[in-house]
């Protein structure tokens, strides 16, 4: 049996239509056919070259185009030229439409960027938690964030949370009398952020933990309120040595407050970047 072409034509990936149109041939297994696509289709010119080629060996188009001039336009070249075509993405705009009340956006790729925003998302779920406590130094220089503090001023749940943003987090403990990682001074400062907290708040926040696992006896240096404020003293001695360092107070703040402070300066930083690049490009 001869093997019939199927085109797919698409203003994104064309994943969809391929997937669909997959689907549908396992229904019929005795029929062969190969595929060709076209991707980010997004001119009357190229369509009409496509179906040119189309229409001399009276190939099957599928097509899946949210612009709703360039549907009709294919629709109408299909006629034209005598062409099967078959129109994915149509009714299920006009059905939505319908049943929304509201008009489509029309703009091409958006499943894509959507797509790559969730990969994004994932990619930095996955590094933040390969690099808590201080784990995997050697790559610190490809966090977007790096933070560092004492036990117990939420550095990993404050991670966690700004990773499910798409950002990288590497989170560092300060441990007193020891030094940070020789690597932490290797990169841009500007990723760095410190964590610090109240004396009373933290010995509390370490006396409750150590109630919840039943360590009511002979807590150590952990719970103990002198050993917390030689912690602090020592935590703020490195940030006074390092003033590049934003230093966040945590004391009964809302895990997202912090964050959210955290991505406000990230952003400014960006925008301070790019206006710096664009007025030196202007010279």
């Amino acid at each position: 049996m001869k093997k019939m072409k199927i085109i797919i034509i698409s203003d994104g990936t064309g994943s969809t239509a391929k997937a669909i149109s997959r689907a549908a041939m396992t229904q019929f297994p005795e029929s062969e056919v190969f595929y060709t696509g076209f991707k980010n289709v997004r001119t009357k010119e190229q369509i009409k070259s496509i179906f040119d080629e189309a229409a001399i060996h009276h190939d099957l188009v599928i097509y899946t185009i949210v612009s709703a001039e360039l549907r009709e336009y294919t629709k109408d070249i299909s006629m034209k030229k005598h062409v099967r075509s078959l129109d994915l993405m149509g009714p299920v705009l006009t059905t939505f439409s319908n049943y929304f009340h509201q008009e489509p956006k029309s703009e091409p790729g958006l499943l894509h960027a959507v797509n790559s925003e969730y990969f994004d998302r994932v990619a930095a779920m996955e590094f933040t938690l390969n690099h808590d406590d201080g784990r995997n130094v050697e790559t610190l220089h490809l966090a977007d964030v790096i933070l560092v503090g004492i036990s117990r001023t939420s550095k990993t749940p404050l991670s966690v949370y700004l990773s499910q943003h798409g950002i990288k987090v590497v989170n560092i403990p300060i441990i007193n009398g020891q030094e940070l990682p020789k690597e932490l001074y290797e990169i841009d400062q500007r990723k760095i952020f410190a964590l610090t907290i109240d004396p009373e708040a933290l010995y509390s926040i370490r006396k409750n933990r150590l109630n919840k696992l039943g360590a009511t006896e002979h807590t150590g240096d952990y719970a103990d309120t002198n050993k917390v404020i030689e912690e602090i003293e020592w935590a703020n001695q490195i940030f006074n040595k390092n003033k590049r360092w934003p230093v966040f107070d945590v004391t009964d703040r809302a895990l997202e407050e912090t964050a959210t402070d955290i991505m406000k300066l990230l952003q400014m930083r960006k925008n301070n970047i790019f206006k710096q690049l664009m007025s030196e490009s202007d010279e």
